[in-house]
């Protein structure tokens, strides 16, 4: 295809790993492993979740949503990752591209939200203990829930309208493995300070909104954890919030180095590192996190291997 000024191009071609030559295939084998047991696990997560009846409440009811979003926005991205470990290079079109960056960043999205919700559900639990069944009921949950996937939708509609609506030139070559914002917008010719402006705005309502939804909750569970006056107390009302904690650091961590960066502190060898952690280590670790500290989740766990839920034995 010939270049020109201002081009829209009917495609792009992935170029991550190219340099790694032999080395893909030993990256296709380690990728797809962890996310085989990353889709596994998330999986496995929601439907122990569905089946146990002890795990009907509404904390579990937002950790099994959080599972089916980290699924789903896996599965828009790891595979066509994986499948371009195998050939070398992949093509992508344009209205391909703009499919996947909305999807990628709207669940992305969904899952700050999903996070505050769950940091609110946690501060109604001990904050509010006697009051917790009226207060986080079935028509709350569910508008917690559809909210988060509502707002992430449309932050994540946002975000690829500022980017696609511009012009692309000089080169259709993507150096990463998936249309995340930062790569395809460097793509675009012109003047992008307004796009990137569009970009770090909406970003940083997603992060900012969300996170500070999480910080008033846990200011709040902080202060009545403090005036717990038995150590046994203090420790398990504190438990009760470790994983979610855990979560939030690595979730919030990896997305604010990731998208509030200065532009001129991008790397694209750095970039594709951080993107592996977000893209495939991360939803791997939420499962991990929720099943290793979280009692009630590995006691339906055992009694599913045992063949409680799963018909065996």
């Amino acid at each position: 295809m010939e270049q020109t000024n201002a081009t829209f191009w009917s495609g792009f071609i992935f170029l991550a790993f190219s340099s790694f030559g032999e080395l893909q295939l030993l990256l296709f084998a380690l990728f797809l492993s962890l996310y085989l047991v990353t889709l596994t696990s998330n999986v496995f997560i929601i439907v122990v979740i569905r089946l146990d009846s002890c795990l009907h409440t509404p904390m579990y009811l937002f950790l099994s949503f959080l599972a089916f979003s980290e699924t789903c926005y896996t599965l828009g991205i790891i595979p066509r990752m994986l499948s371009g470990l195998v050939r070398g290079e992949q093509g992508i079109s344009f209205v391909g591209c703009a499919v996947q960056m909305f999807f990628s960043a709207s669940w992305a999205c969904s899952n700050c939200f999903l996070l505050a919700a769950m940091g609110f559900d946690r501060y109604v639990a001990i904050c509010a203990p006697l009051h917790y069944a009226s207060r986080m009921n079935l028509t709350l949950c569910a508008q917690l829930v559809g909210t988060s996937f509502l707002s992430g939708y449309l932050f994540g509609l946002g975000m690829t309208l500022v980017i696609f609506h511009l012009p692309f030139c000089s080169s259709h070559e993507i150096q990463h493995f998936f249309c995340d914002t930062p790569p395809v917008l460097s793509l675009a010719c012109g003047d992008t300070a307004l796009s990137e402006l569009g970009i770090l705005i909406l970003s940083l309502l997603v992060l900012l909104v969300s996170f500070s939804l999480i910080s008033v909750s846990y200011t709040y569970i902080l202060a009545t954890i403090l005036r717990i006056s038995s150590t046994k107390g203090r420790k398990k009302a504190f438990s009760t919030c470790a994983s979610h904690l855990t979560v939030v650091t690595i979730h919030y961590g990896c997305a604010s180095f990731m998208y509030l960066r200065p532009k001129a502190s991008y790397s694209l060898e750095q970039d594709q590192l951080i993107a592996v952690t977000y893209t495939v280590v991360t939803p791997l670790l939420n499962p991990i996190i929720y099943s290793l500290r979280n009692r009630a989740v590995q006691t339906a766990l055992r009694n599913a291997f045992q063949g409680g839920l799963l018909g065996k034995g």
